[in-house]
């Protein structure tokens, strides 16, 4: 059953990701990358990795690509728009898809399926043992990034305030 699921979301990944690659349309391009994302975060249920899927949920689905859909909205891509590519571009493109071909069958031919892959540990990838090693060992790490952060956050909010001319 478990590994059915795998090659079906498998297959529906490697369909969506080539839907990005030869849609026309730029807002259906990220459309589909969105799908594919969402079946990265299905493989990582499937793995047992709740944090990554969570986080690959929220942060890529939710933020990063409404971020693209937007911005794709604001440019207004249109055909009269796109520069011609010349032919050598199109030469180069030509050359690094075969490079991309090439690397693709000799990364098949030297991995051997020979059973699907066994967790040893069930609790792998639980978030529960995700907070106790943030907590325990990596504590101060992990507290100096966060204060890292929200001094970049007000650094940003500073820079970003008009500066209120003194009246007098």
């Amino acid at each position: 059953m478990g590994t059915s699921v795998f090659y079906f979301v498998a297959t529906l990944s490697i369909i969506f990701s080539l839907m990005v690659i030869f849609s026309k349309n730029p807002i259906h391009s990220v459309l589909y990358l969105i799908l594919t994302f969402f079946t990265f975060t299905v493989h990582y249920v499937l793995l047992n990795a709740q944090f990554l899927a969570v986080v690959n949920f929220i942060v890529y689905m939710g933020a990063i690509m409404v971020l693209f859909l937007f911005v794709l909205m604001l440019l207004n891509l249109n055909k009269e728009n796109e520069p011609n590519k010349t032919a050598f571009v199109k030469i180069l493109g030509v050359i690094a898809g075969g490079c991309l071909i090439v690397t693709l069958v000799g990364s098949f031919k030297a991995v051997a399926i020979n059973s699907p892959l066994v967790l040893k540990d069930p609790n792998l990838g639980l978030v529960k043992n995700l907070g106790k090693e943030l907590f325990g060992p990596f504590m101060l790490p992990f507290e100096l990034s966060s204060i890292l952060l929200l001094v970049a956050m007000v650094g940003a909010v500073l820079l970003t305030k008009k500066e209120e001319k003194a009246n007098g």
